[in-house]
C-alpha cells in the first residue's frame, strides 16, 4: 500500500532544514529537494544514479521502501550474489558468512534485466494461483462452516428426537406396570375384603351372643339353658372351624406388592454413561487448487533439503529388563506422546517409555498365535496383525484390552494406518479399510511384506524381490525401486517429507528412498550397530525414529534383539 507520508530533503534534513523531497536517488538511497537534486546530477559520481520522483517512490510497498542496497551488517553495498544462499552480500560478508560458498556471481549480473525476465511473469502468475487458490479454498471453508452448522443442528434435532422416542417409550411402559400394579393390587385387596366382611358378620354373631348369653343365664329355665347352650356350642364351633380353614390357607399369608425393575432398564443407568458419540469423520477434500511449480526461477525459493541432508543421530536404546529377554522383536512403534510400543513373537505387546524404560506389559494374545505386524491406529488405538488366523485385532493401550478383531479372508501381514484408512497387507492381496464408513476394499495387485500409508498412497516392501513399491489407494502401481543396496527388505515408513525409509535386512542396512521412487541413500549399517534390522517406525510430528536390530550385552557374546531410537 502506497505512502501518503511527506518525506523531507535528507541534506538539508542534516542542516537543521525541512524541505520537501522531490526525488528519491535509489543508489544514494536519500532524498533530494529541488535545489539539492542539482548538484547531484551534474556530480561525476553520482550524475548516472537513477532516480525516481518522491511520489513514485511512496508508490512502492512499505516492505520494498524498507529494502536496501547495503549490507546491514557491515553497511556496504551488495556487489555479489550467493547462489547456495539465494542471498545478496557485500565483500564482508564473503569472509563472514560466506567462507565456503562458491560460484559467487556479480549482483548486477544477476538484476540485469530483472524486470524482463521469464520469472516475472511466472510469479505475477504465482501471485494470482495464489489469491485464487485462497480465495477457493476460503470460499470452500466457509461452505464447510455453513455445511458443519447443517450437520449440528440435524444432530441436535436427532439426539431430542431419540431423546423423545425414549421418553415416549418409557412412558408406554410406566403406563402398562402402573396398570398391571392396580389390577394386582386390586385382586388382593379385593380377595381380603371379601374375608374381612364374611368374618366380620361372624364376629358381629358371635358378640351378638355373647351379650345373649349373660341374659340367658339369668332369666331362662333349665331346659332353654340346655337348648341354648347346645346352640352357642354350635355356632362358635363353626367360627372356629372357619378360622381354622382361613388360617390352613394362604389367606392370612403376607403378601406383599413389590415391583421389579427390569434388568435392561437398570442397565441403562449402570452401563450407558453417554447418549452417543460425536465423531468427525474425514473424507477427501473436494476442493481442488492450481498446483503451484516445483522449481521456482532462479531459485528465488530455497530448495527443500535432499536425501544427501538425511544423517541420523542415535539418542537412546531400550532398557530391556533381564526378566522379559531375549525378545524378538516383530514391530516397534512411536506413540504419538512419545512413548513405545514393541510386539514381541510371545504374543507379548509391551510399553516402554520415553526414555526407552520398560514400563509394562499392555497385553498378552493367549488367544492367538503367529503374531507379524502392528502399527498406531488411532486414540491410543494399536493395530495388531496375525498372519495364518487372518485376523487383525484393535487394542486399547490405556485399558489394556483387545476392543475389535477383525477377520479377513487372506494372511495378515504389514499393517498400515493414516487414523481413517487401515491397510493389511501379504504377498498375494491387500485390503484397504475405511474404518468410517466399515467399507472394505481388496487390492490385488498390493502384494508387499510390509506396508506403510502416506498422503493417500500405499507403500510396501518386497523381501524376495528386493523393492520398495508406491501405490494409488486403488492399487495401481505409480513406481517401483530396485538397488544394490537394497537386499531383503523387511520394514518400512516414511517422514513427513515423504521419504521412504526401509530396514534392508540381508546387509545390514537402513536406506531412504526419495519421495519419487529414483534415488536412495544408506543412512545406517553394521558398523553402526545395526545387525540384522527388521522394522521401523517414524514419528514425522517429532522427527523420531526407532529402529530394531540384533545387539548384544557389553562383555557378553549373547546376540539379542533391541531397539534405538535416533533423530532424523
Amino acid at each position: 500500500m502506497a505512502s501518503s507520508v511527506k518525506h523531507v530533503c535528507t541534506i538539508c534534513q542534516d542542516d537543521g532544514i525541512s524541505n520537501v523531497a522531490v526525488t528519491w536517488c535509489t543508489e544514494c538511497e536519500v532524498f533530494f529537494c529541488g535545489d539539492c537534486e542539482k548538484p547531484h546530477r551534474k556530480s561525476r559520481l553520482s550524475k548516472n544514479h537513477k532516480t525516481m520522483s518522491v511520489e513514485d517512490y511512496q508508490k512502492l510497498p512499505a516492505f520494498m521502501q524498507e529494502i536496501s542496497s547495503q549490507c546491514k551488517d557491515h553497511k556496504k553495498k551488495y556487489e555479489l550474489y550467493c547462489p547456495l544462499h539465494a542471498c545478496p552480500c557485500c565483500i564482508q560478508c564473503i569472509t563472514d558468512k560466506h567462507p565456503k560458498c562458491h560460484d559467487l556471481k556479480p549482483l548486477s549480473d544477476i538484476l540485469k534485466q530483472i524486470k524482463t525476465s521469464a520469472s516475472v511473469e511466472l510469479f505475477e502468475k504465482d501471485l494470482k494461483d495464489v489469491k485464487e487458490n485462497l480465495d477457493n479454498a476460503v470460499k470452500y471453508l466457509k461452505s464447510r462452516i455453513i455445511t458443519s452448522n447443517i450437520q449440528k443442528t440435524k444432530a441436535v434435532e436427532e439426539i431430542r428426537s431419540m431423546k423423545k422416542s425414549i421418553v415416549d417409550y418409557l412412558f408406554k411402559l410406566e403406563q402398562q406396570i402402573i396398570y398391571e400394579l392396580a389390577s394386582k393390587h386390586e385382586q388382593l385387596v379385593s380377595n381380603m375384603d371379601t374375608i374381612v366382611k364374611q368374618m366380620e358378620q361372624r364376629a358381629s354373631q358371635i358378640g351378638q351372643m355373647q351379650n345373649d348369653f349373660i341374659q340367658m343365664t339369668q332369666y331362662a329355665t333349665e331346659l332353654q339353658m340346655y337348648v341354648g347352650l347346645k346352640e352357642i356350642e354350635t355356632i362358635t364351633s363353626e367360627a372356629a372351624k372357619y378360622i381354622e380353614s382361613l388360617e390352613s390357607g394362604d389367606n392370612f399369608d403376607e403378601k406383599n406388592l413389590e415391583v421389579k425393575i427390569s434388568s435392561d432398564l437398570q442397565s441403562i443407568v449402570k452401563n450407558v454413561e453417554s447418549f452417543g458419540d460425536i465423531n468427525v469423520n474425514t473424507t477427501f477434500s473436494t476442493l481442488r487448487l492450481k498446483t503451484g511449480r516445483k522449481d521456482q526461477a532462479q531459485h528465488l525459493v530455497p530448495d527443500t533439503p535432499g536425501i544427501e541432508q538425511i544423517m541420523p543421530s542415535l539418542l537412546r536404546r531400550l532398557t530391556i529388563p533381564k526378566e522379559i529377554k531375549p525378545i524378538e522383536i516383530y514391530a516397534c512403534l512411536i506413540l504419538p506422546d512419545g512413548k513405545i510400543i514393541i510386539l514381541d513373537r510371545r504374543n507379548h505387546l509391551l510399553l516402554f517409555s520415553n526414555d526407552g524404560i520398560f514400563i509394562r506389559n499392555v497385553v498378552i494374545f493367549d488367544m492367538f498365535s503367529d503374531p507379524c505386524n502392528a502399527c498406531f491406529f488411532r486414540n491410543y488405538t494399536l493395530a495388531v496383525t496375525f498372519g495364518f488366523a487372518n485376523k487383525t485385532v484393535l487394542v486399547d493401550v490405556e485399558k489394556n484390552k483387545i476392543i475389535e478383531t477383525i477377520k479377513l479372508s487372506h494372511y495378515c501381514n504389514g499393517v498400515a494406518s493414516d487414523g481413517n484408512l487401515l491397510v493389511i497387507s501379504c504377498t498375494d492381496e491387500s485390503t484397504l479399510m475405511n474404518r468410517n464408513d466399515k467399507s472394505h476394499t481388496i487390492l490385488k495387485g498390493v502384494k508387499t511384506n510390509s506396508v506403510a500409508l502416506f498422503n493417500g498412497n500405499i507403500y510396501g516392501t518386497n523381501f524376495k524381490q528386493n523393492n520398495v513399491c508406491c501405490y494409488k489407494s486403488n492399487g495401481e502401481l505409480l513406481w517401483t525401486f530396485m538397488h544394490h543396496d537394497i537386499n531383503g527388505p523387511i520394514g518400512i515408513s516414511l517422514d513427513i517429507k515423504g521419504f521412504v525409509y526401509t530396514c534392508s535386512y540381508t546387509n545390514n542396512r537402513i536406506l531412504v528412498v526419495s519421495p519419487d521412487g529414483k534415488t536412495c541413500k544408506t543412512i545406517l549399517s553394521g558398523n553402526d550397530g545395526i545387525e540384522s534390522s527388521a522394522h521401523i517406525d517414524i514419528n514425522r510430528e517429532t522427527g523420531m525414529m526407532i529402529v530394531a536390530h540384533e545387539s548384544s550385552d557389553d562383555g557378553n557374546d549373547q546376540v539379542y534383539r533391541t531397539a534405538s531410537i535416533f533423530k532424523i
